[in-house]
């Protein structure tokens, strides 16, 4: 089982880079690992990926030596466990709302003595039975992340309770989503969004918990001040956007 650059960085108080993916194909992935990104970020919860496109993506993450985060759909154990036992290096819950479901969050994804995932052993993670029960278990609960996201208002009232959990590697502030439940899409500047998300910060140093987020070229040094060390910035669909608006433009000269 490979070491988690996400781990490795996090712990030595360095930046882990992180670029997200919304398309199946893994020669993006691929791509993001010649450009020499320590993770890449796959999702579950916003698009039509199943898990054998999952599958195929961490095969080109693991290529490169870099780990694949995967946002799983909010569901039941297998749905968390599943990318896990393909060897993605983290997996990361959306909207987690409570105590109790970060509890029940750790209870399925940690093996013992933390939690109570069911064990295997016999897929990628645990290079198909070549470890024994015990060392697949320590493993596992070391070098694979758990992520949970604050995307809304309520788990700020149990932040201090939720960082203090074992289980819970990181939280990751999701400053677009945490902005629409409060009533103010976008406004990421907001004293309402940025009180929270500097707060999980604060919280996550008090308590030993790694702390993630989005950042952009204007506050990557902000969030870096506050404490973020897991920073994904910008995405395929965001930068192909970009670069056809830009194409587009040069055609308009002519046209």
């Amino acid at each position: 089982m490979r070491e988690s650059n996400i781990i490795k960085k996090l712990k030595n108080d360095e930046v882990a880079t992180c670029f997200k993916t919304n398309f199946r194909e893994p020669r993006i992935v691929d791509m993001i690992g010649h450009a020499g990104f320590d993770s890449v970020w796959t999702c579950m919860e916003h698009v039509g990926n199943d898990l054998r496109d999952i599958e195929s993506q961490i095969y080109a993450a693991k290529a490169h030596n870099m780990d694949c985060v995967v946002r799983v759909p909010k569901g039941s154990y297998s749905d968390y466990i599943r990318p896990l036992e393909m060897d993605a290096s983290a997996i990361m819950i959306p909207h987690l709302m409570s105590l109790e479901e970060a509890k029940e969050i750790v209870y399925y994804t940690k093996f013992h003595p933390i939690g109570r995932r069911p064990a295997d052993g016999g897929n990628a993670d645990g290079n198909y039975t070549a470890y024994s029960g015990l060392e697949y278990l320590e493993i596992s609960n070391r070098e694979k992340l758990v992520i949970c996201q604050i995307e809304d208002p309520e788990p700020m009232e149990q932040i201090e309770e939720i960082a203090q959990l074992e289980g819970i590697d990181m939280l990751f502030f999701g400053p677009g989503d945490y902005s629409h439940s409060i009533g103010k899409f976008g406004q990421m500047d907001h004293e309402d969004v940025l009180g929270p998300w500097k707060k999980v910060a604060e919280v996550c140093k008090k308590y030993g918990k790694f702390a993630g987020t989005v950042a952009n070229p204007n506050n990557i040094e902000m969030l870096h001040d506050w404490g973020y060390r897991f920073l994904n910035m910008s995405s395929d669909v965001g930068a192909l956007k970009k670069y056809l608006d830009d194409m587009i433009k040069v055609y308009d000269k002519i046209r």
